[in-house]
């Protein structure tokens, strides 16, 4: 139930309690003027009090038994009827100690408030009085349909996270199976490739001929496909004790960039801030896949990538000066569109498109505040 819901109905039962217990005083027929004074407002407020019962449940449990101390002590002979959906809430809330205490306090308060002046009673109808006014029964059973709800929320809330844990294990147990036949399928075949691309760049140089675009082209897509192998088998075997990549590792990827040959910069402007977990990896992996292509496709010299921390998002951009132009029209392959879905999966925006001074640009905003 939302809380909106749950606090509208505990108004509705507190107001309902209290002109129970108003009818029940009114037709008590009290003696005397000041106990009207006193005890209708202790009535009232008696089962008001409820209206806080889930925020402050024990708080409410010694209200409510002290305003039905009070009422029964200026002559107002009215079941304590609050005090007993106290005696639920406590217990429903875990405060099972303190729940009976209260409970006991109050089975020996209210006989010693009918013998205490004014009333006077006799003890026999003193104990009769307060039997009366908090039946024992009546006490068990509120009590014992609170622990009852709470064993049953509890069991409920244990059922959900067996739930959670077993679909966790599941998604585990199928990224370790991925893992396995990527690794067993790709990673030979792949080393495979890249070792002969390797061997003929160096036979072809030995000789002293040109060697083949094609060739070098070969040699780094193997380079960079068991980067990228390397990379998502690292993803796939994570199993949380190992943190994934994050806006910490750009100075890590923009070397790796420039040992490839390409002119790459980093800038990180506005304060550093933490960001959440998924903005995080996002952001890494659009540097990452913006790098890899310009290193594939882009033919150029620099590339700078640009990280900017405002209050609200995070604005990456990744600049380089390759052969796109503006009457260029981009193919969106599987890079860019991965990229698209991440960020609109955080609520984002992507520009991804040749700059008027030529080149390709890659701009996105993540969201790291709270929605609206």
């Amino acid at each position: 139930m939302s809380t909106g819901r749950a606090g509208v109905r505990d108004w509705a039962i507190a107001v309902g309690v209290a002109a129970v217990l108003l009818v029940a005083g009114l037709s008590a027929d009290p003696a005397t003027l000041d106990s009207d004074l006193l005890g209708y407002p202790l009535l009232a407020a008696s089962g008001l009090a409820l209206a806080a019962r889930r925020r402050w449940p024990v708080a409410v449990l010694a209200v409510t038994g002290l305003c039905a101390v009070g009422y029964q002590a200026v002559g107002f002979d009215v079941p304590a009827v609050a005090f007993l959906f106290a005696v639920y809430t406590g217990v429903r809330a875990g405060y099972r100690v303190v729940t009976v205490v209260a409970a006991v306090l109050m089975l020996v308060a209210l006989p010693l408030t009918a013998l205490a002046p004014p009333q006077d009673l006799p003890l026999g109808e003193a104990l009769a009085r307060a039997r009366g006014a908090l039946e024992v029964a009546w006490l068990i059973a509120a009590g014992a349909a609170g622990e009852a709800l709470r064993q049953a929320e509890r069991r409920a809330d244990e059922a959900e996270r067996t739930r959670e844990e077993t679909a966790r294990r599941r998604a585990d147990e199928e990224r370790l199976h991925i893992a396995r036949e990527l690794h067993d399928s790709l990673t030979h075949q792949i080393s495979i490739i890249k070792v002969q691309a390797e061997v003929a760049v160096h036979l072809t140089r030995r000789r002293g001929e040109a060697v083949p675009e094609a060739l070098l082209a070969i040699r780094e897509a193997g380079r960079e496909a068991s980067r990228e192998l390397r990379v998502t088998l690292e993803a796939l075997r994570e199993d949380g004790r190992n943190p994934p990549r994050g806006l910490e590792h750009l100075p890590e990827l923009v070397q790796r960039a420039r040992m490839a040959g390409l002119d790459a910069t980093l800038t990180v402007e506005g304060e550093r801030q933490a960001v959440p977990a998924a903005v995080d990896r996002t952001a890494y992996r659009i540097v990452q896949e913006s790098l890899t292509n310009v290193a594939r496709h882009a033919a150029a010299a620099t590339a700078s990538v640009r990280v900017d921390y405002r209050p609200d998002a995070l604005a990456i951009r990744v600049d380089d000066d390759g052969t796109a132009t503006l009457a260029t029209v981009p193919k969106p392959g599987v890079g860019l569109l991965g990229m698209r879905e991440r960020v609109t999966a955080l609520g984002g925006r992507l520009h991804a498109a040749p700059r008027d001074e030529g080149g390709f640009t890659v701009h996105a905003e993540l969201p790291v505040g709270p929605p609206g």
